[in-house]
């Protein structure tokens, strides 16, 4: 899985990944399912180096989080599609929306995070890690 493609609905912002995500991620915080619009969001997590860029991003600052430390939300300008966010408190990682990606059947969830608040009628299999909050 060497190099990951994906972009927005509108096509003005496209990037690509390098090199093998660290962990994909499905994330059950109210903010998360308010930004994904759905029960959940599904999170590929990797280095922020490793993500190229192209295309205009607007940021939305959210302060509503555990530590306190924000999350910066991007998403495209032109069509809102949500792209990635970046943690103060580990700006070196690029969460990036699985869903944005030209492919997105290939990332598995290896990990759930945030299950103390995922809505009841989801269902987590039992062989994944499980979180109630962030691990540490």
């Amino acid at each position: 899985m060497s190099e990951i493609e994906g972009g927005c609905n509108c096509g003005a912002v496209r990037y690509r990944l390098s090199g093998e995500p660290i962990t994909v991620a499905v994330c059950h915080c109210a903010n998360c399912r308010r930004q994904s619009g759905s029960a959940f969001s599904v999170n590929i997590v990797v280095a922020g180096e490793a993500m190229q860029l192209s295309g205009d991003l607007t940021t939305y600052e959210d302060h509503d989080t555990e530590s306190g430390q924000p999350v910066l939300r991007q998403f495209c300008a032109t069509c809102g599609s949500p792209i990635r966010s970046i943690t103060a408190a580990s700006p070196q990682m690029a969460i990036v929306k699985a869903g944005t990606t030209d492919d997105p059947g290939r990332f598995t969830p290896a990990i759930h995070v945030w299950t103390a608040t995922a809505l009841p009628w989801v269902e987590i299999p039992a062989n994944l890690p499980q979180f109630p909050r962030n691990p540490r």
